[in-house]
């Protein structure tokens, strides 16, 4: 049996981790940090660690919105491809930071570049 991506960089203990270090790099980056005014923090973390764990191959407890809705209001606020390319960067920062693995990294970093034009709503 193959080895998820969830997995291979240590499971829910990883993504916790890395959940937590990339809102710390997101919330201080004045060109994005104001999209996250609004938000409550606990709950957003907590959505992305459901949605990474899905993403990543971990077990699928994610009952947030398509990434369609869940951005929709962010669009309408000026959402645009800087801004998701700012958030990727802090990603790959995050988990250079916690060491994964080079083709981890890419892995993972494709996943979420194939959801850019559902956040961007194209």
């Amino acid at each position: 049996m193959d080895t998820s991506v969830y997995d291979e960089i240590g499971g829910a203990v990883a993504v916790d981790a890395a959940v937590d270090i990339f809102y710390r790099k997101v919330l201080t980056d004045s060109s994005i940090s104001h999209f996250f005014d609004s938000v409550d923090m606990d709950d957003q973390a907590a959505k992305q660690k459901a949605f990474l764990t899905m993403a990543f191959g971990g077990p699928n407890e994610y009952t947030g919105k398509d990434m369609r809705a869940a951005h929709a209001g962010l669009v309408s606020r000026g959402l645009n491809d800087s801004h998701f390319d700012a958030v990727c960067g802090h990603l790959k920062s995050t988990l250079e930071e916690l060491g994964v693995p080079e083709s981890l990294l890419t892995t993972i970093l494709g996943v979420a570049e194939s959801v850019r034009d559902d956040v961007l709503n194209r």
